[in-house]
C-alpha cells in the first residue's frame, strides 16, 4: 500500500535535512529573481525582458520614460522594425530619468500674473471676445477642410479644392489635432482621431523628413501630450511613424536622409545623406524625436538626436562665424563649417531654435545634454546678436532690431545685406524664452526689440501685414532710397498666413506680462482676417503692399500652419494665462505643445 504523490507517508520518508536544503534553495531563487527583475528597470539591463505593447489607456503622462520600453502592436503591412539595418547602433544613448533628490528647477519663465493683480474688468470682457472671434475663424477654416478636403493636405481656400504637398497623409488633419483640443471642439477632435488612426504611412516617393516629423510626427505627439496620455492609439500611431522617419538615419554616419525615399528604403537600397544639405533638415529633430523617447522608452530616437548634437557642438566654433552654423552643409561628408552664408531665416531657422527648447525639454530629465545645448545656445546668440541683427533706420526713429542674412569668407569679412524675412519674426520668440531660461536680461532687451521690430512692419505696411521678404536701410546710413517709407525695397511682398510674428507677440505678452501685445495682436488679427477671407477659409495673398484694398489678390493655397500655428497662437495670446503656460510646456516649431516632466 503506497500512498499518493505527496501524501504524508511520503513526506514523512523524506530527511527533515533535505527538505530545509531544498527550502533555502527555493527562497534563495527567488531573491536573485526579484534582484535581477528590480536591475531591469535600472539603465543597465542584465536579463532582457519581453517589451511590452502600447495599452489601449493609461492615467496620466509618464514622469519617467517606461521601463522596459513600449513597442507598437503587430499590424498588417511594413514594419519598420523588420526591415534591416545596414548600420546598425552597437549601443544606444539613454535618456535618464529625474535625479533622486534634486531640487534644482528651471527658472520661471513666464511673468506672474496672478501675483500682480486682478487683471481688469473691460481687459478681461475684451480678451474672451477677442478669443472667441478667433475660435470662429479656426471653426470656419476647419469645417470647410472637413466638408471640402478632408483627409487631404491641404484645402484650397478659393476653389474648395484639395492639395497634396506632404506625403498626402492628411497634414492639415494630422497638424491640427491638438489646436482643436485646446478650442474645446472636442466632438470635432474625436472625429479627427479616428481619421488619423486610418492613415498608413506606407512608402510612396521621396519625403520632406523634416517636414513630415515637425508636422506629422509632432502632431500626433502633441494630440496625446494635451489630453493627459489618455488615448494611446496616437502613441500607438507616433511610434509607427517614428519607426520609419529612424530609418532614414540607417546611413554611414548616422546622420539622416532629409530627402529620403521609404520605398526604395523598405526594397532594401541603400541611399546616402545629402552633400549639399541645409541646416534646419538636419538639426531639427531634438524636441519631436526626445519627446517620443520620453513618452515610449525607446531610445533609438533620443540616441538620434545625441549623435546630432554631438556633431553640431564638436563644429560650431570651425566655422567662418564661430558660433554659427552655415545655411548649406555636407552631411555626407558630416562638414558643417564650409557654407558662407549666414541667417536665421528660412533653411536655418528651427536648428536655432530648438537649442533653448531642447534644453528645457530635457532639463527635468537630468540629461547630460543640457549643458551641451546650453553651451550652443550661448554661443549661437552671442554670434547671432553681433552678426545677424540689425538697427533699421525708420521715419518715426523707433529703436527696434531686424534679424538678417550675411555672407562671410571669415570672420573679419562679414556683409551684412539688410534684407529680412516674416519667417524671422520667430527670433524675437527665441532670445526671450532663452532669456528666461539662462537668466539673461540682454537676450531679454534683444527679444522685445525684435519683436518690435516685426510690428513695426505690420503697423506700417499698406495693408497691415508684413511681406514675406524685404529691405531695411541701417540706421547708421542716412540717404539710401526707399521703396516705402522704412522699406528699402520689397522682394516678395506675398503673405502666406504665416505665424511667426505672432508667436513672438505671444512670448512676448506671455514673458513681459505687458498687455500692450494682446492690443497689437488683434490688430494683426483684424488685419489678416480680413485681407485673407474667402467663401471656405482663409487664403495666402500675392502682394500686401497694395494701396488699394481691392487690387489685392489671394492665392488658392492654405497651408496647415494657419490651423496647427497661427490660429493657435492668436487664440492663446486671448487665453487666461495659466492656459498652456511657458513654464509647464514647450511649442516646437510646428507650434505643437509638449509636456515638461516636472
Amino acid at each position: 500500500m503506497y500512498s499518493a504523490k505527496g501524501s504524508l507517508p511520503v513526506l514523512r520518508s523524506r530527511s527533515p535535512s533535505i527538505s530545509r536544503r531544498q527550502s533555502r534553495w527555493s527562497v534563495l531563487v527567488l531573491i536573485v529573481f526579484a534582484f535581477l527583475l528590480v536591475l531591469n528597470y535600472f539603465p543597465f539591463r542584465f536579463i532582457p525582458l519581453p517589451y511590452p505593447s502600447i495599452p489601449t489607456q493609461r492615467g496620466s503622462c509618464p514622469a519617467t520614460p517606461p521601463r522596459p520600453s513600449l513597442t507598437v502592436p503587430a499590424r498588417q503591412g511594413l514594419d519598420w522594425r523588420n526591415i534591416k539595418t545596414r548600420y546598425p547602433v552597437e549601443k544606444y544613448a539613454k535618456l535618464p530619468g529625474k535625479r533622486r533628490g534634486s531640487k534644482e528647477r528651471l527658472p520661471r519663465i513666464q511673468y506672474d500674473f496672478e501675483g500682480n493683480g486682478t487683471e481688469a474688468l473691460y481687459r478681461s470682457t475684451m480678451r474672451s471676445r477677442r478669443q472667441a472671434a478667433v475660435r470662429a475663424v479656426f471653426k470656419r477654416s476647419w469645417r470647410s477642410y472637413k466638408s471640402q478636403a478632408w483627409k487631404s493636405d491641404e484645402l484650397r481656400p478659393i476653389s474648395g479644392g484639395n492639395k497634396t504637398s506632404f506625403g498626402g497623409w492628411g497634414a492639415t488633419l494630422v497638424d491640427s489635432l491638438d489646436t482643436l483640443w485646446l478650442l474645446d471642439m472636442k466632438e470635432e477632435f474625436e472625429e479627427a482621431v479616428e481619421a488619423v488612426l486610418e492613415i498608413d504611412f506606407n512608402p510612396t516617393g521621396t519625403i520632406n523628413v523634416f517636414e513630415t516629423t515637425i508636422r506629422y510626427l509632432g502632431g500626433l505627439l502633441a494630440a496625446y501630450d494635451v489630453m493627459d496620455c489618455k488615448d494611446t492609439r496616437l502613441l500607438d500611431k507616433a511610434a509607427q511613424l517614428g519607426n520609419m522617419l529612424y530609418a532614414s538615419f540607417d546611413t554611414p554616419n548616422r546622420m539622416p536622409i532629409t530627402r529620403w525615399d521609404p520605398l526604395r528604403a523598405s526594397q532594401g537600397e541603400e541611399q546616402l545623406a545629402a552633400s549639399s544639405a541645409i541646416i534646419a533638415e538636419l538639426a531639427s529633430f531634438s524636441l519631436e524625436f526626445t519627446r517620443l523617447s520620453q513618452l515610449t522608452g525607446d531610445m533609438r530616437y533620443y540616441d538620434a538626436v545625441v549623435r546630432v548634437a554631438d556633431v553640431l557642438s564638436e563644429q560650431q566654433n570651425r566655422t567662418r562665424i564661430p558660433g554659427l552654423w552655415p545655411v548649406g552643409i555636407d552631411v555626407r561628408q558630416l562638414d558643417l563649417t564650409q557654407g558662407t552664408r549666414f541667417s536665421l531665416g528660412a533653411m536655418a531657422d528651427s536648428a536655432y531654435e530648438y537649442l533653448g527648447k531642447t534644453y528645457q525639454l530635457l532639463h527635468a530629465s537630468g540629461s547630460p545634454l543640457v549643458e551641451q545645448y546650453q553651451k550652443m545656445y550661448d554661443g549661437a546668440m552671442s554670434a547671432a546678436s553681433q552678426h545677424l541683427l540689425f538697427r533699421p533706420r525708420l521715419p518715426d526713429n523707433t529703436d527696434v532690431l531686424i534679424s538678417t542674412g550675411v555672407n562671410a569668407e571669415s570672420l573679419d569679412k562679414v556683409v551684412q545685406d539688410y534684407s529680412t524675412q516674416h519667417l524671422t519674426c520667430f527670433v524675437g520668440g527665441m532670445f526671450l524664452l532663452g532669456g528666461r531660461l539662462f537668466s539673461n536680461s540682454s537676450h531679454l532687451e534683444i527679444g522685445r526689440k525684435v519683436t518690435d521690430g516685426c510690428v513695426w512692419a505690420y503697423q506700417h505696411a499698406p495693408q497691415g501685414i508684413m511681406p514675406e521678404t524685404l529691405t531695411m536701410n541701417p540706421f547708421d546710413e542716412a540717404g539710401r532710397e526707399q521703396q516705402y517709407p522704412g522699406f528699402a525695397h520689397v522682394s516678395d511682398a506675398r503673405y502666406l498666413l504665416r505665424p511667426e510674428a505672432i508667436e513672438s507677440v505671444f512670448y512676448a505678452y506671455r514673458i513681459t506680462g505687458d498687455p500692450q501685445y494682446q492690443d497689437i495682436a488683434w490688430e494683426m488679427f483684424e488685419s489678416i482676417e480680413t485681407l485673407t477671407r474667402t467663401e471656405y477659409a482663409n487664403a495666402a495673398i500675392r502682394n500686401v503692399m497694395k494701396e488699394n484694398r481691392t487690387e489685392v489678390e489671394k492665392m488658392d493655397e492654405m497651408e496647415s500652419f494657419w490651423l496647427a500655428e497661427t490660429l493657435k497662437y492668436f487664440w492663446l495670446i486671448f487665453a487666461e494665462p495659466g492656459v498652456m503656460s511657458l513654464d509647464d510646456w514647450v511649442f516646437s516649431t510646428e507650434a505643437h505643445a509638449f509636456r515638461l516632466v516636472v
